[in-house]
């Protein structure tokens, strides 16, 4: 896909918002031994409430003081099949990090979800950013679920260790990325080139650390606007077996393989 200029974007310094993502609220639940502990670690994360039963207790921090309660009791605050494990706390809600803090080429890899709205994919997503390096996830404002209850049980404690960003629109922020010196890559089955064929390529004019991938809804990809907005449309090679891989596996494999362009992972010694 070739590059298409700049057409009708608003001159806007800062695209994010601090505004929260529609029906989320100021504070939640979250809940499930690794998510809670890694929440209570998590110095940005304002909590509310702590409720744990005697034997989740054992696992907490010294000197954490929290509610002792009967598993039932924990039940009733939660959704209906909620696995917690013993742990669930109330908090506030992290605050994002602005646009701007991350449009830098050289502060590393970002990954851009395109209304991904499924919290499981969310928590898978950030599970992978956490594991493969990725300097922030980008998502929509009103487009993507909050960092509370099933986000964070998925995401098994990556969602306090992964830098998010909200945006109001993600093509003018693909763009304004794109101007700062990022290469943007967009995942998608109608790419026509393979994306380790594409990382390579940008490796090669010393663009590396700059890389942004796109991943679009699995129900309907990446939007046409957010597609254009993208340098290169690239793709995951697979056998004719599949029609396509769930949005969070094919993140994971795409992070895999930008993580091998990483300067200090691949390039000899001088």
């Amino acid at each position: 896909m070739t590059k298409n200029p700049r057409r009708n974007s608003p001159k806007r310094a800062d695209y994010s918002r601090r505004s929260r993502p529609a029906g989320a609220g100021d504070s939640g639940w979250i809940w499930g031994r690794h998510a809670v502990l890694s929440a209570l670690a998590n110095p940005k994360r304002k909590i509310i409430e702590l409720r744990v039963t005697r034997n989740a207790a054992r696992d907490l921090p010294e000197g954490r003081e929290a509610q002792i309660v009967e598993p039932h009791a924990i039940d009733n605050d939660l959704p209906p099949g909620a696995v917690h494990q013993g742990f669930a706390l109330k908090a506030e809600a992290l605050e994002p990090e602005p646009v701007n803090a991350i449009m830098d080429a050289t502060h590393g890899l970002v990954l851009v979800l395109d209304q991904i709205t499924d919290p499981h994919n969310v928590g898978a997503l950030l599970r992978s950013a956490a594991a493969f390096g990725v300097r922030a996830v980008v998502m929509q404002d009103r487009k993507a679920p909050p960092l509370f209850g099933t986000v964070c049980k998925s995401a098994v404690g990556a969602a306090e260790r992964v830098a998010h960003v909200r945006v109001t629109n993600i093509a003018n922020t693909l763009l304004d990325m794109r101007k700062a010196g990022r290469t943007v890559l967009g995942l998608a089955g109608e790419g026509e080139t393979e994306l380790a064929d594409a990382l390579a390529g940008v490796d090669k004019q010393g663009l590396g650390p700059g890389v942004v991938l796109v991943m679009g809804s699995e129900e309907k990809g990446l939007r046409p606007r957010v597609a254009e907005a993208c340098d290169q449309l690239v793709r995951i090679p697979m056998t004719g077996d599949v029609e396509s891989l769930n949005v969070s596996n094919a993140a994971a494999i795409a992070l895999y393989e930008a993580a091998k362009w990483r300067p200090a992972k691949h390039r000899a010694p001088d």
